[in-house]
């Protein structure tokens, strides 16, 4: 007769998944902030920044609506608002008038974005080279882009559940009593 096997308590990790889980963050954090640190000294500009630019530069147009920018770079929309702000400061985006509807703006992206956008891609894209393709080997790269789909499908999983949740809690309680007793 086998051994039944326990499954793992769900709250608690093993040794193994905590050393899994720490250098998973070490690499993305450390990667994240590679990126960032070139494209600060190399172009005088953050990974952010290149974010709104490469969104705005593969957009129609070369505009979006902030709440467009929003689902694009999946940040918070004061997040957007702040980083646009300071975007358009130093010359690299503008503000214009939506005039389908009057209460929205689009972010348009400048010559001077364009250009910052293009002087920065070279470098940018090779040090993504160095530190990311550069150190796997191709049986690893397509196995990391596996591994990588599946980790999108689970959080976008998850979002899908914490957003459901978050609505239900929204909803008054008198609707719920409602569609309860009609379902």
């Amino acid at each position: 007769m086998s051994p039944i096997r326990q499954r793992p308590d769900p709250r608690k990790l093993s040794d193994e998944e905590i050393e899994l889980f720490n250098a998973f963050y070490v690499m993305r954090r450390g990667f994240d902030r590679t990126l960032d640190a070139q494209l600060q000294r190399d172009h005088g500009i953050s990974i952010s920044e290149l974010e709104v630019l490469m969104a705005l530069v593969r957009a129609p147009g070369r505009r979006l609506r902030v709440r467009e920018l929003v689902d694009v770079t999946g940040w918070e929309k004061s997040r957007v608002s702040h980083q646009v702000t300071r975007m358009a400061a130093r010359g690299f985006v503008e503000r214009q008038e939506c005039a389908e509807d009057r209460r929205a703006s689009y972010i348009h992206l400048t010559g001077d974005g364009r250009r910052v956008l293009v002087r920065a891609l070279p470098e940018h894209t090779a040090t993504i080279r160095r530190v990311l393709f550069d150190v796997l080997s191709d049986d690893q790269q397509a196995e990391f882009l596996e591994i990588a789909k599946n980790m999108i499908a689970a959080n976008e999983a998850e979002t899908a559940v914490c957003e459901r949740e978050d609505a239900a809690e929204a909803e008054p309680a008198d609707e719920r009593v409602r569609s309860d007793v009609t379902s």
